[in-house]
């Protein structure tokens, strides 16, 4: 699903020339970095290089790795991503089951006021408590989200900063593509959504890498309008690759109020937040 010859590809191609000290005129055709100039500021040889481009050189050291890294202007997150990709050798990936333990479903019960849920690297939702299920409008459980975002609300307007959402998820695909690369359903989460997004190819094209983590989620819900939320994200200890993510309003906001509303709508239906297996 990923490999270490396009990510140097498209890593290189986006490195302003000037930046580095290299002068450029009209007549330079390539975008970014050419492979022996590249090859020339991290002190490999350019065929080398050329070599590990064409996918025809495995195995670099962590030496050459680290100066690609530098040329290239890698943060930490795509330095992991690389490091992974260089080192890649084929394993067997235990399926997950989807299974949740109930003392983490207890901890979804006890959060009232946020919405809250546990989801995995395909982006898989396993648990919810019942206000992510009234935030989303629908049983949550076995929902991906990457195919929430791409293929049904890009035209309803659930997510207030689309865009945005949009970049965050693949750059989190192609970075869970790096560590799980023989994981059936995550290709074939990717490959459904590369047929049905025109957007999801063009930005799966450009390689980028994102860890998940924290920050700003803006959602316009049809009943009670512009929530403005703060994501956290907190990695399960069991090494299982699956999150708890809780989406809380600043104290005394229209979004605090807008939440304790749909927590009463909410209250009135009954969406089902025990841990299911995701669709294939």
């Amino acid at each position: 699903m990923d490999d270490l010859a396009g990510f140097l590809r498209t890593r290189r191609s986006r490195i302003d020339p000037a930046s580095v000290g290299i002068p450029t005129d009209r007549h330079r055709r390539v975008e970014g970095l050419r492979r022996e100039e590249v090859a020339h500021l991290s002190g490999v040889s350019v065929d080398y290089y050329v070599r590990l481009e064409q996918g025809r050189a495995t195995q670099p050291s962590q030496q050459v790795l680290d100066a690609l890294a530098r040329v290239l202007g890698l943060d930490e997150t795509e330095r992991g991503h690389l490091r992974r990709l260089a080192c890649q050798r084929p394993r067997r990936t235990r399926p997950s089951s989807g299974r949740i333990r109930p003392e983490l479903l207890r901890v979804l019960d006890l959060v009232t006021d946020a919405p809250a849920l546990i989801m995995d690297h395909r982006m898989d939702v396993l648990a919810a408590n019942r206000l992510a299920s009234a935030l989303y409008g629908l049983p949550i459980p076995g929902l991906n989200t990457a195919r929430h975002i791409f293929l049904e609300e890009n035209e309803r307007g659930l997510y207030a900063d689309w865009d945005s959402c949009t970049l965050d998820v693949v750059g989190h695909l192609r970075l869970a593509a790096g560590k799980h690369p023989d994981d059936p359903r995550l290709a074939s989460v990717i490959g459904e959504l590369s047929m049905g997004s025109e957007r999801f190819r063009r930005l799966w094209a450009r390689a980028d890498v994102r860890a998940r983590g924290h920050g700003r989620k803006a959602f316009q819900h049809p009943l009670v309008g512009l929530l403005e939320l703060h994501q956290e994200n907190f990695a399960l200890p069991d090494g299982s690759g699956q999150e708890l993510l809780v989406l809380s309003a600043t104290p005394g906001s229209p979004s605090e109020d807008g939440l304790r509303l749909l927590a009463g709508l909410g209250a009135t239906s009954d969406h089902p937040r025990a841990a299911v297996t995701p669709r294939p």
